[in-house]
């Protein structure tokens, strides 16, 4: 994963396009430092996950909708950026906050779905740079493009099935139901909102 700094330095062109407006407004005049300006907000769950646009208002956001809100931002200027959805597998030395629950439920780790982007062959993440302590996500065990409002319902959906299967195939999770691994998923969640 790259940091925002591999996203290009490109003025932002002014459009009739409601997210290039919202940046512009607020004084950020190219495609790196709208990136620079969405990292440096805290992690946080908007009112409506799903709504990618609320992150400059609320001030905060998730892998989802930091990322899906710089792929529309790309969108509108033509810049050849693409929203991409990873499973992988998240323990505590890839996303650090989340060992102590693993820990207290027995677990090594869980899959969990990012979302990130794509320029110029290169996974870039604006989300995760920065942290010092951080392992890179290197594998991811599924990825494809998805549009920004692929955020939603359809985040979800891909992840709990590949949480299905993963309860299938993989060993030291027997008889852990879906809605178990899902409830410490959400903890973890909550956990690095904190």
């Amino acid at each position: 994963m790259q940091p925002w700094e591999a996203l290009p330095a490109v003025a932002l062109y002014p459009t009739s396009g409601s997210i290039t407006r919202a940046f512009l407004a607020r004084g950020i005049g190219d495609f790196q430092a709208a990136a620079r300006h969405l990292h440096h907000l805290p992690y946080g769950r908007n009112t409506n996950r799903a709504d990618f646009r609320l992150v400059l208002d609320e001030e905060r956001g998730t892998c989802s909708t930091k990322h899906a809100l710089l792929a529309e931002l790309s969108h509108e200027q033509q810049i050849l950026v693409v929203l991409t959805l990873g499973i992988y597998a998240m323990h505590e030395r890839n996303t650090p906050g989340v060992g102590g629950i693993l820990e207290k439920y027995g677990l090594s780790c869980l899959p969990e779905a990012h979302c990130y982007l794509t320029y110029a062959g290169r996974r870039i993440d604006i989300t995760r740079s920065g942290v010092e302590s951080t392992e890179p996500i290197t594998r991811f065990f599924h990825e494809e493009a998805i549009t920004p409002a692929g955020i939603g319902a359809y985040k979800v959906e891909v992840h709990q099935h590949y949480v299905r299967t993963w309860l299938v195939n993989e060993r030291g999770v027997a008889g852990r139901t879906f809605a178990e691994i899902w409830k410490i998923r959400e903890e973890c969640i909550a956990a690095l909102a904190q």
